[in-house]
């Protein structure tokens, strides 16, 4: 009897012994492999997925997305230690030849501030007034229904020293189109939207919709002139009807807060508007200051 639980317990240690060189092995290649494909293997999808949020204009959330289909990748990110950079799909060393951010190389308390704009239900005046209240700059993503639907608020954006970015005109899947002409066409709708409402070029910036993407689809964007940013911090807060409670929010955004960190919000967020002012507050109390994305990509 002993003898057998003996060979039972050497066979677990067998067993558990290969299962660790193979976890070992898989994330010693994981990186470059996530650049190559924009994605990550299924075996590890929801913990790196863990925070990708989806945005409001898809109505779609991708946050436990598993990815079966290597041509197509989801930004993702796994938070390991608080005040500290997450990890991410793909290392700054790896994007920058795209021209792609999520966040900066520093020790320095600075914070980049960026909002995604699918849709609007009044929340935006709110948050738009607490950035002012803190002079702290912020980039809007917008898609084209948006900006046709918001001129005004647009215009305010860009009067109070904010930019805007190009979030697509239709906000599809990106990571699914191949072509340059379909992937230009989203771009360049957005572009002439945006003239037609500010008579201003629009700032070359570019986060993907969903936060999908490929290393074509930023190889594209490099070719169109833009830069490509993701986000180093976010949380669940573009569902309507199940909007974080205030402390919710803190819980993530205070305690994830890290130097150099690239902060995604949706503006459609009833909790966003009521916390903006309080949470700017709190990230100065804790030494942060507001940078831009121009600020980021000078800093390198």
């Amino acid at each position: 009897m002993k003898n057998l639980r003996f060979k039972q317990k050497k066979r677990v240690f067998r067993v558990s012994a290969v299962i660790g060189l193979l976890i070992a092995a898989f994330f010693a290649g994981r990186s470059a492999a996530v650049l190559r494909y924009g994605s990550v293997p299924a075996s590890v999808g929801h913990d790196l997925q863990q925070e990708l949020p989806s945005d409001p204009a898809s109505g779609k959330n991708t946050a436990d997305g598993i990815l079966t289909n290597s041509a197509e990748g989801n930004w993702g990110l796994s938070f390991q230690e608080e005040g500290k950079p997450p990890v991410a799909n793909a290392t700054r060393e790896e994007l920058a030849p795209y021209g792609a951010w999520y966040a900066q190389d520093t020790q320095e308390k600075v914070i980049y501030l960026t909002f995604d704009c699918g849709y609007e239900n009044g929340n935006t005046p709110a948050i738009l007034a607490a950035l002012k209240k803190h002079q702290a700059p912020a980039t809007f993503f917008a898609v084209g229904n948006f900006i046709a639907d918001n001129p005004e608020l647009i215009r305010q954006m860009l009067a109070e020293g904010h930019t805007v970015g190009n979030h697509t005109m239709h906000h599809p899947d990106m990571s699914r189109i191949a072509e340059m002409t379909a992937f230009e066409k989203e771009i360049r709708d957005l572009e002439q939207i945006f003239k037609e409402t500010t008579g201003q070029e629009i700032s070359k910036y570019y986060r993907p919709p969903q936060g999908k993407y490929s290393q074509a689809n930023l190889k594209m964007a490099q070719q169109l002139g833009y830069q490509t940013f993701f986000w180093s911090l976010a949380y669940v807060d573009w569902y309507e009807d199940k909007q974080p409670t205030k402390e919710e929010a803190f819980d993530k955004l205070l305690g994830r807060i890290h130097p150099g960190a690239v902060v995604l919000l949706h503006n459609t967020s009833a909790t966003n508007g009521a916390i903006l002012d309080e949470l700017l507050t709190k990230w100065e109390e804790m030494g942060y200051r507001f940078g831009t994305l121009k600020d980021l990509t000078e800093a390198g």
